[in-house]
């Protein structure tokens, strides 16, 4: 087994089991040192024993290469694989299996841990027939949000992965901010050329109902809108913390994302459970599309869609309603409503 893709491929197990940052960036550090030695070093230096004085490799990571490099699959990845032929979630098992892509991912062009290919090879190995890649605008400092410059050149090289792929489409897409005042951050012009736009609030999330719906429904009416994220901003678990509901008027914010024709995301990260489940019934009586999306910051976290599968199964919602169950023509034909 090549011991590069053990390497990664243990990281992406890790990722989808939300273990620590730490020993996830441990073994995708190993992977980018051995991906960088010279032909005929790294066997070199398992036969001299000193593998582990790589700046990067440390003794599980030694021993994952050095067992891969033998032409078997690793004994620390066959215990991975074995424990993540579970599925992540109890229920929605049905609804899973028919999404067809994910409309919210970031990468390492933001506050992401991997760069964009990386993302796509994941989703492609996940049986994903699309992905969104939705960065952060600028507005949000702390997460290395995309100026226009640079989601112009992060553009280029969506286009360059799309010219290499067959039967896969990565959408160009943002997770834009709105704004106090209800605007979008990133201009017009840009947001033009994009397939996707995730609208979502992230700061002053304590703001009165009054404010908050205001500025929500300023978002929902631009027509570059596509999905609403995570539309109450709360976190239940996790190394976070815990954060409540922002409190907005539910029945009037979904009112208009029917009518603007945008989707209301069921956001499938553990810590975030969003919307909670009284709100997706408020959204599918409003007549809503929602969207079941990974928000995805590393390649193995693209599995949650599991979770928000069985959320979104659990609250009856039709799979006509949900945008990712649709193929890309159908999903595409919709998108293309708002531009």
């Amino acid at each position: 087994m090549d011991p590069v893709e053990a390497l990664d491929e243990i990281s992406f197990w890790l990722e989808r089991s939300l273990a620590p940052t730490f020993k996830v960036q441990a073994f995708r550090k190993a992977a980018d040192v051995v991906r960088q030695l010279p032909p005929g070093e790294l066997p070199r230096l398992i036969a001299s024993g000193r593998l582990t004085s790589l700046k990067g490799v440390g003794n599980r990571s030694a021993e994952v290469i050095s067992q891969a490099m033998e032409g078997r699959v690793p004994d620390y990845l066959a215990d991975l694989r074995e424990r993540g032929s579970e599925p992540l979630a109890a229920g929605g098992h049905g609804l899973a299996s028919a999404l067809r892509g994910d409309l919210h991912s970031h990468s390492n062009w933001s506050d992401g841990g991997s760069p964009i290919e990386t993302m796509v090879a994941a989703a492609r190995t996940l049986g994903r027939e699309y992905l969104a890649l939705t960065d952060h605008s600028p507005n949000l400092t702390i997460a290395n949000g995309l100026s226009a410059e640079r989601l112009e050149q992060q553009l280029g090289i969506v286009e360059e992965v799309n010219a290499g792929q067959d039967g896969f489409r990565l959408l160009k897409g943002i997770e834009v901010d709105i704004l106090e005042d209800g605007t979008l951050d990133q201009t017009p012009e840009m947001l033009e050329r994009l397939d996707v736009v995730v609208a979502s609030v992230h700061s002053k999330l304590r703001s009165d109902s009054k404010t908050m719906t205001q500025r929500m429904l300023g978002g929902i009416s631009d027509p570059h809108t596509n999905v609403l994220g995570h539309c109450t901003g709360r976190l239940v678990q996790g190394s976070r913390g815990t954060r409540p509901e922002s409190e907005f008027d539910a029945a009037k914010v979904f009112k208009e994302c029917a009518e603007w024709g945008v989707a209301v995301e069921i956001n499938s990260r553990p810590e975030r459970q969003d919307p909670p489940e009284r709100l997706i019934q408020m959204a599918l009586d409003a007549g809503c599309f929602f969207s079941i999306d990974s928000d995805a910051h590393a390649p193995g976290q693209l599995d949650f869609l599991q979770y928000g599968a069985e959320r979104a199964e659990a609250a009856g919602v039709p799979r006509e309603r949900i945008v990712t169950t649709w193929p890309l023509a159908q999903l595409r034909e919709w998108l293309a409503l708002k531009r």
